[in-house]
This record gives C-alpha cells, sequence and structure tokens, in this order.
C-alpha cells in the first residue's frame, strides 16, 4: 500500500522505508516552537530534564505574541521568563516587540520551515506550515520541552482525507471561505487525528496566503495536519524567504484515504461560522440581519497582505458605521510596513478603524478588543467558542476580511457585494 504525503514526510524522519496509519513512531524534528502563553511550562519541564542546552540553537523558536505588547504584570513577568531562557541558552529565533509577530504568520516569513519539515509547536494552530508541504502540528508544552532538549517527537501516524479542489474562486470569496465551507460539511471532530491532504488542479488558482488559511485551520475539524501539494508557488515562496534545502512528497496513487471530498472552488460564496462553534456554518445569502458591535480584522489565521488588501478594497472611501469598533492588525513588523507603503493604514485609519502593531491579544479575548457581556464580533480569526473573544454572554461570527469589513460599514453581518457592489 502506498503511502499519503504526510505519511512519507514522517517516515523519512523516522529513518524508516515506509509507515502505515496507527503506528507509533519516533521522527527526528526540523523545528519546536512556543509563545508567551504554552513556553513558560515548557521551560520549567525542559529544566526539570536536566540538559545543558537545546538540541539545536537554530531549531527552536520562542515568539511572545498572545499577550504582547505586554497587557498587565502577570503577562510582562511571563516573557521576562522566556526571555532570559531565551538569551541564556543561545536560541537563535527568538523575536519579541519589534521584530515580532503573531508566530503562524512570522515563522515562514522567516524562512524557518520549509517543504517536507516535521514541526511541532505549542500552539494548536501550528498545522499552518501545512500550506509549505511540512508536516506542522500543535503539542502540548511537555511535548515542547522534550522536543527541545532531544530534537525527537513521538507520533502516532494519521489516517488521511484526501480533499481535492477543482475551479478556482470567485470574486470576494476566499481561503477562509473555503475552509469554512469544508468545516462546515464534515464538523468539528470530522478530521479527527487526521490529516487533511489538498490536491487537485483547483490548488493551483489558490495564493499562498489562501493555503496558509486554510492549512491554519485544520485544528478546527480536528484534524492532526492539514497539508498542501508543493507546486510552482509554493516553490517560489519558499525560494523568496528561505536559504533551506526542501523536499517534495507527493502521495502514492494507491494511497489509502479515510474518505475523499470534492470541492469546486467557483461554486462557494461566502461563508460565515455563527456561533459558538466553527462548523455552524451559512452563506452570505443565509445569514439575515445580524447587528454587529464590533469588527476584527488580522491573527494568524487572517492577517496577512492579501488579507490587508481586500479589507482595503472595501473600506476605501467609506466609513465605519458609527458604533462599529473596528481593530485591524497586520501580523507581522514586515506585513505592517508594507501595508503602510501601500497606503493601506491610512485607508483604515481614515474610514475610522484602530490599526495595532501584531499581536493575537484580540483573538482569544486577551487584550485589545475583548467583548462584553451580549456584544457580537465579526471576525477573521479562527475560533468561536463561548467566551473565546470576552465574556460568555458575547458572539464571535467568523468570516473573511472582504465579510468583515463589510459589516464594518453597515453594522450587521453582510457581503461585500452590498457594499462595493459585485
Amino acid at each position: 500500500m502506498g503511502m499519503t504525503m504526510t505519511q512519507k514526510i514522517l517516515a523519512a524522519h523516522a529513518g524508516l522505508d515506509s509507515v502505515e496509519a496507527g503506528q507509533l513512531i519516533m521522527a527526528n524534528l526540523d523545528l519546536v516552537l512556543g509563545n508567551d502563553i504554552t513556553s513558560p511550562v515548557a521551560i520549567r519541564e525542559f529544566n526539570r530534564i536536566g540538559v545543558d542546552g537545546v538540541f539545536d540553537r537554530s531549531k527552536v523558536a520562542i515568539v511572545p505574541d498572545h499577550f504582547t505588547p505586554n497587557k498587565d504584570i502577570k503577562s510582562a513577568e511571563q516573557v521576562k521568563f522566556i526571555r532570559e531562557f531565551s538569551m541564556e541558552k543561545e536560541i537563535e529565533n527568538y523575536f519579541e516587540i519589534g521584530e515580532m509577530g503573531i508566530e503562524h504568520a512570522l515563522i515562514p516569513e522567516k524562512g524557518l520551515v520549509v517543504g517536507g519539515d516535521v514541526v511541532i509547536g505549542a500552539d494548536s494552530h501550528t498545522c499552518t506550515y501545512g500550506a509549505l508541504g511540512a508536516f506542522s502540528t500543535g503539542v502540548g508544552s511537555t511535548d515542547m520541552a522534550a522536543g527541545m532538549a532531544s530534537g525527537q517527537a513521538w507520533f502516532k501516524v494519521p489516517e488521511a482525507i484526501k480533499i481535492v479542489l477543482r475551479g478556482s474562486l470567485p470574486k470576494w470569496v476566499s481561503g477562509k471561505d473555503v475552509i469554512l465551507h469544508i468545516i462546515g460539511m464534515i464538523g468539528v471532530d470530522g478530521a479527527l487525528y487526521q490529516s487533511m491532504e489538498y490536491t487537485g488542479p483547483g490548488v493551483a488558482s489558490l495564493s499562498m496566503d489562501d493555503r496558509f488559511t486554510i492549512a491554519n485551520m485544520a485544528i478546527e475539524a480536528g484534524a492532526k495536519n492539514g497539508i498542501f501539494e508543493v507546486d510552482e508557488k509554493t516553490i517560489a515562496y519558499m525560494r523568496e524567504h528561505s536559504t533551506r534545502e526542501y523536499t517534495v512528497y507527493k502521495a502514492d496513487e494507491d494511497a489509502e484515504y479515510t474518505r475523499v471530498i470534492e470541492v469546486d472552488l467557483s461554486s462557494l460564496r461566502p461563508t460565515v461560522a455563527f456561533p459558538h462553534l466553527p462548523d455552524n456554518t451559512r452563506t452570505i445569502d443565509e445569514v439575515g440581519n445580524v447587528p454587529i458591535h464590533q469588527v476584527v480584522i488580522g491573527s494568524c489565521t487572517n492577517g496577512r497582505i492579501e488579507d490587508l488588501r481586500i479589507a482595503a478594497k472595501v473600506l476605501k472611501g467609506r466609513k465605519v458605521k458609527k458604533g462599529i469598533r473596528t481593530i485591524i492588525f497586520p501580523a507581522t513588523q514586515k506585513i505592517y510596513l508594507q501595508a503602510m507603503r501601500e497606503g493601506l493604514l491610512e485607508i483604515f485609519v481614515e474610514a475610522g478603524a484602530a490599526v495595532s502593531t501584531p499581536t493575537c491579544g484580540p483573538c482569544l479575548g486577551g487584550h485589545m478588543g475583548v467583548l462584553a457581556a451580549g456584544e457580537r464580533a465579526v471576525a477573521t480569526t479562527n475560533r468561536n467558542f463561548v467566551g473565546r473573544m470576552g465574556h460568555p454572554d458575547s458572539e464571535v461570527y467568523l468570516a473573511s476580511p472582504a465579510v468583515a469589513a463589510a459589516s464594518a460599514i453597515t453594522g450587521k453581518i453582510s457581503s461585500p457585494e452590498e457594499v462595493v457592489g459585485s
């Protein structure tokens, strides 16, 4: 029996000719990642192991991004703790204020992941790097500690779902709509501990930013990882951002999948996930009248330059509706600078939006946009669980940057077609 993309990567990193679903393996790691919430726990566990240093100073990355800029004394102490550890252990890829970004946008931008890598991160959205043809998955802080010490991690080889993409996206439809459509179809546990493997002629029509968004939300379907076939766009991205050698793994013709899903990209509509799960989806045509109080555009899901461009296209020359708080946060310093040079930040400010430094704060109700009881937000983030962005009696509606920007103008969940036209 042949192997999937994920299985081939894991076999190579385990030093095996082949692996099969359900097999337990020990694999070598190309990158171990942590942030300001998960790293303190990992560091304490690391110190208990008793090794002198991390397995490879260039293969550990720590990015304080959730409560930074620090919102209070506790978050400041946490970052101080991981900063001192990173300096002591001479970790090369420690990124803080002024050079940092949201980790899952920053890591690919810095060229720290390429196709064929195995990456673990103490953050569930580490699956983002599957857009580059890497196996990347979220783990607990203790696994991060063991990975930093040994350069290895154990895995149960996942089964896989084959997702065949055809056609190309219509206007105002993006990667966010693709993944919300798929999650709405299969459910939040529809890919439980499985690999979501994207293939088909439609992949070529998706930008890299679209692919990062889709891979980012694999965990919202319960998946172990999401991964795209490497093509010319992937290779061009890796060559632009990294000097490392990449490896392309393609699934065998006789690879085994638990199911095959066909998606016609050209048939998709802007899609919104209603509270309180990402699979509670409706197309924009089914939304109805849903007044809102806040709009958040950014995050590791939708804070990249294409996301900001599409938001600016909707907001340009228009005003955010009075009383609608609109917060926009570019995912990295580089993206922020590019948006500034392109005039996007001026468009946002003139429209009445607030522009933030890169941070995860609003996404998890940490700071800079926390919701009060009874408030509703449209967010381009990845989770809309009860209390995710603030008070347990608030509501979060997940959407694309285009829908979020249009909603900011009208004060209710809206299609960009209503605001800009088709």
